[in-house]
């Protein structure tokens, strides 16, 4: 078993300030693969004060500098990408392929993505023709505490890291208890990559414990956090008394409104998208919204879709999905499996249960629900987990209006052969998100939002903003 109980604080790997062991359980196995240690306050302040001492020196260092730093660090990630594959596959159950195509690959395309916006980023800006001696200067906010999850690890620490650095800010990141593995590897690289003592530090400990002592310190400028909604609703509560910055990307429960013109294979690309990860993405197209008259068709197709994929151990190799990544969340879908049950939707494929054939890990059947409607208990909660919702509607208006009807505003999707329709709905879309036909969201597009799927967004130059602070200067 791994022992990882360090703690990586002004540039050098620590032990904690008191013992206090956690297990990292393997998905697939249900055995402790890795133990780490969980901070403490102490842990927490001297992490902080780190930070705090490097900020001044680390947001004077000119842009070539920090670029030149980030692009080492790409390097380094792209050629140790196996072993950060390996990690988050043994941590958080993503199949091995999956996880060194998908998972690790998020990470190298970040930080690349990044770089380019970086490159042509204007942190000096004249106010306008009007106003000849007044510029508007974007300036670090300083030290960042940054919370990240254990769906897609190295996504989100790429996605909170690489802007604050790149922007000058210092930090703590604090990655998920459940998955951090790959965080201890992360930290490695930036080792490696030889970024100056204090900018980066990487504590671990749980939400209670180091994310709330983060989330409240009065030296931590900003926090950056990706979770669920409750989280990201008590983390900003806790933030209100030192009136820091806070950024969130949290859940969601995307819609798939799918037209009669959709192509022939809209269907099965939606089922796939949602059993992807194991159902494990805030962007997940959890709700099918179909067309009346392909309704029974396209139930009849993704309940085959969910029948032919695979579950599987997360070190084998292959198409497939591999387990959720705890006893707690598996327990968690299983009982939003029976909700829909018990309300009266009609279960077309999967079900409570582990898959046949397989008696230990947390293994979740693809499972598809036909004749929901959007009360259910399936339909309003994000369950985080391969499990897809079947709603018709008869009208663009209502699909529309099923689509909108979340609490969430994340990510939505639509498919359908009539440019002018997808023109028209994308624009009454209320999320920060909307895929037309499977086409893939650019690099540097921002990633977030509306509703209670967030306030911030991540990625591109929008990512880089949001750790910058607006001075307007008049006279020079």
């Amino acid at each position: 078993m791994l022992s990882k109980r360090q703690f990586y604080i002004d540039g050098a790997w620590v032990d904690p300030a008191s013992a206090n062991d956690f297990n990292v359980i393997n998905p697939s196995t249900e055995e402790a693969c890795a133990v780490i240690s969980l901070g403490t306050e102490a842990d927490t302040d001297r992490a902080v004060a780190s930070a705090r001492s490097a900020f001044a020196p680390w947001a004077a260092t000119p842009k070539a500098e920090r670029i030149a730093l980030i692009s080492k660090l790409a390097d380094i990630y792209e050629a140790r990408n196996d072993e950060m594959a390996e990690a988050i596959s043994l941590e958080m159950g993503a199949p091995i392929d999956m996880a060194r195509q998908a998972q690790a690959g998020a990470g190298s395309w970040h930080i690349r993505n990044f770089l380019t916006a970086l490159e042509d980023f204007e942190f000096e800006r004249p106010l306008g023709d009007h106003a000849p001696d007044n510029r508007i200067i974007l300036e670090p906010i300083g030290v960042c505490g940054l919370i990240t999850p254990w769906n897609w690890p190295m996504n989100q620490v790429t996605l909170k890291v690489i802007p604050a650095i790149g922007t000058g800010c210092t930090m703590v990141l604090k990655p998920s208890e459940i998955a951090p593995l790959s965080s201890y590897l992360f930290a490695e690289f930036m080792h490696e990559a030889g970024f100056p003592a204090g900018v980066f530090n990487m504590i671990n400990g749980d939400g209670p414990g180091v994310g709330s002592q983060m989330s409240a310190h009065p030296d931590i400028d900003m926090i950056s956090f990706t979770g669920s909604t409750r989280a990201g609703a008590a983390i900003t509560r806790n933030a209100a008394d030192s009136v820091k910055r806070v950024s969130l990307e949290l859940g969601g429960k995307g819609a798939n409104l799918i037209f009669a013109d959709a192509d022939e294979k809209a269907v099965v690309r939606g089922a796939r998208h949602c059993f992807n990860n194991s159902g494990q993405s805030c962007n997940a197209p959890t709700r099918m919204i179909v067309e009346r008259s392909i309704y029974d068709e396209t139930v009849k197709i993704a309940a085959q879709t969910a029948e032919s994929t695979a579950v599987d151990l997360s070190a084998s190799q292959g198409r497939h999905i591999g387990p959720v990544v705890s006893e707690i969340q598996f327990n968690k879908i299983q009982a939003l499996i029976q909700a829909g049950i018990d309300e009266g939707a009609q279960l077309v494929a999967g079900g409570t249960g582990r898959p046949d054939g397989i008696d230990k890990g947390y293994f979740v059947k693809p499972t598809v629900f036909a004749e929901v409607n959007n009360d259910m208990t399936i339909a309003r909660e994000e369950i985080f987990g391969p499990v897809l919702s079947i709603i018709p509607f008869d009208t663009e208006a209502e699909a529309v209006a099923i689509a909108n009807d979340t609490p969430y505003g994340l990510t939505n999707y639509l498919q359908t052969g009539d440019s002018e329709r997808a023109n028209r709905i994308a624009r009454q879309l209320r999320s920060g998100m909307v895929v037309v036909n499977s086409s893939s969201l650019g690099a540097g597009s921002p990633f977030g939002g509306y509703k209670q799927s967030g306030n911030g967004r991540e990625g591109g130059v929008w990512g880089l903003e949001e750790f910058l602070e607006v001075k307007a200067v008049s006279g020079i």
